[in-house]
């Protein structure tokens, strides 16, 4: 049996698999949130802790003679951990969706030798919420915490230090740091020096790089004991939570595309050579599977949604029933839903807008249906980015808003692609349990490839398919042009 740990923002999961990729346990645990209106958004890392106790509790439950033979874990990517001399936890972790750090990202790139220049260093665009630039943040705002950090790990990597005791890295999730050459797949003391006045202190706090067939070592005996896993259990590398994703929906081949509506939106397909992006818009991120994973993503989605319902009296059970209700384009409403700040588009600064209000068309389900739209028009503009302009012809959904019957239906009619669900929903639980399976069989001799896993493990629900409607596509096809259009004025309102 193989156990798959999920660490986002909102919660930990966990899920239990056999050699078919077959469910036998689930668990699920929420966590808190650190918010500031300066736009810091952070976690203590004990709560990532006491929630994988209690998911893995539930799940190891639900069928408790199962031995698990090796964990993966997936988390949340770009989030800052720093340990002192003692390994201990210095200060919360900056997440992903911390745009505190919006001047350091800027500072950072500008030290670098601009966009040019930091593209040629490491051959990724640093964007607001990368890993790097929380570095610089700390330097500049609390040089004493600062001055005491000797390991920097993300999210996933801390998770793995608590089960194994090992401070060690993989390609996949530290291509999204911003010290990480995407190209080479090594960390970038160019960059770290840069932060540091070339002092080597951060170089020094690196942890070991480690390919996804690794297996990083084996639970502590007393993880093992509290948690009730065997002591010879052994932890994969894991990875970033879209990585585990990808691997989740079978995205370890070229021609995939999966399409994840989450708190943010991201959507990416499987390379099996380094993107080069000259515009700084496509994250050319390392997959976890071995090859690349070309990545857009967009800070704004389901929290949109959710917030927007709220706001009208609605729960999320109302959500297919506005968009049934509604026509394509919201008869005039255009929602651009930056509520967060952006990622992509780079407005780490930006605020959300409603246009083209009226007597006739400012209903709850018309602002419902803008909202989605606003969301999905975003993540679509990143999808013609990652395909460079090719059409795709199937989308795996996954993530929370990919439970909308009509929000999946407005995704095919807006693409003229096939929308299809895998019939296990969490994807980053599957895709880190069927990681662990992949380094366990590479470690016991067995030459199984990771396409070979996903052909086995990962299942699509013929219910939950969705075909493109041809007659929506113009009426589609015109609201998409006025989103962009409205969201050119917006650049232009802010001399962008």
């Amino acid at each position: 049996m193989y156990l798959g740990i999920d660490c986002g923002t909102q919660g930990t999961k966990a899920l239990l698999i056999e050699e078919k990729g077959k469910p036998l346990g689930r668990g699920y645990a929420r966590h808190a949130l650190i918010e500031r209106e300066t736009g810091a958004r952070e976690q203590e890392p004990q709560w990532w802790i006491d929630a994988l106790r209690s998911a893995v509790r539930q799940a190891m439950a639900e069928a408790p003679t199962a031995k698990v033979l090796a964990i993966g874990v997936s988390g949340q990517q770009h989030g800052l951990v720093v340990l002192d001399e003692f390994m201990q936890v210095i200060r919360p972790a900056k997440l992903w969706n911390d745009t505190e750090t919006a001047p350091q990202n800027a500072e950072l790139i500008a030290r670098l030798g601009g966009a040019t220049g930091v593209l040629d260093k490491i051959g990724i665009l640093p964007l607001t919420g990368y890993t790097a630039s929380k570095l610089l943040w700390l330097k500049q705002n609390e040089p004493e915490n600062f001055s005491r950090i000797r390991h920097i790990l993300l999210p996933h990597d801390y998770l793995n230090f608590w089960l194994t005791g090992q401070c060690v890295a993989e390609y996949g999730d530290a291509s999204g740091t911003a010290f990480f050459d995407v190209r080479t797949r090594e960390w970038s003391r160019q960059v770290l020096d840069s932060i540091d006045d070339g002092s080597g202190h951060l170089w020094k706090a690196l942890p070991k790089l480690h390919k996804a067939e690794d297996i990083i070592g084996s639970i502590r005996p007393e993880v093992a004991s509290e948690l009730g896993l065997p002591m010879d259990c052994v932890v994969s590398t894991g990875g970033g939570d879209n990585m585990m994703g990808a691997i989740g929906t079978g995205n370890v081949k070229e021609g995939i595309v999966t399409l994840s509506l989450g708190t943010s939106s991201t959507v990416y397909s499987f390379s099996r050579h380094p993107v080069a992006d000259t515009t700084g818009s496509v994250a050319p991120f390392s997959s976890s599977s071995g090859g690349w994973l070309p990545l857009v993503c967009t800070m704004n989605a389901t929290n949109v949604v959710t917030q927007t319902l709220n706001t009208v009296g609605k729960n999320v059970d109302y959500l297919d029933i506005a968009l049934a209700q509604t026509r394509p384009g919201a008869d005039g409403l255009c929602f651009i839903p930056f509520l967060n700040g952006e990622r992509t588009p780079d407005l780490p600064g930006a605020r959300g807008t409603l246009t083209g209000i009226s007597s006739t068309n400012f209903t709850a389900d018309n602002l419902i249906r803008a909202a989605v739209e606003g969301v999905s028009f975003g993540i679509l503009s990143g999808l013609d980015l990652v395909l460079d302009g090719r059409k795709p012809s199937v989308i795996f959904a996954i993530g929370g808003g990919a439970r909308s019957k009509e929000w999946r239906q407005l995704l095919a009619d807006a693409t003229g692609a096939t929308i299809q669900v895998p019939v296990e929903e969490e994807a980053g639980c599957l895709g880190a349990a069927m990681q662990a399976m992949y380094a366990f069989g590479q470690a016991s001799g067995r030459a199984e490839t990771m396409a070979e896993i996903a052909d086995r493990c990962v299942a699509v629900s013929q219910q939950d398919k969705q075909v493109p409607r041809p007659e929506y596509w113009e009426a589609y096809r015109t609201a998409i042009q006025k989103y962009r259009s409205q969201l050119q004025e917006l650049y232009l309102r802010q001399d962008l």
